[in-house]
């Protein structure tokens, strides 16, 4: 009898070892998945991240080139000849030495 009752809790022990195995199994296999899944995710916004940060690079160099345009042309305005081209084309101002041709009518 003894034997038998040895037998019998072998048996299940063996039985709740299996299903503690592949309990463990499961839960491993699905921590794999979630794991994977967020990770792609992840990748894939990474790579959205790094085209935003490519497009943001080239619009900062538009935007020195721009700054330095702006400053090359601050210091033209403050020029004499800068002073001499707007007389001349917006109040029709001329040197004193200067000829004007007109046209004939």
């Amino acid at each position: 009898m003894r034997d038998i009752r040895r037998t019998v809790r072998y048996k299940r022990d063996k039985w709740t070892n299996r299903m503690a195995i592949m309990g463990i199994t499961l839960v491993v296999v699905c921590l794999a998945i979630v794991i994977s899944t967020k990770g792609q995710g992840l990748a894939q916004s990474d790579r959205g991240y790094q085209m935003e940060e490519e497009q943001l690079q080239a619009q900062l160099e538009e935007e020195k080139e721009r700054a330095e345009e702006l400053e090359e042309y601050r210091i033209y305005v403050k020029t004499k000849q800068y002073a001499e081209e707007v007389a001349k084309e917006k109040l029709g101002l001329v040197n004193p030495d200067e000829i004007l041709l007109k046209p004939e009518e």
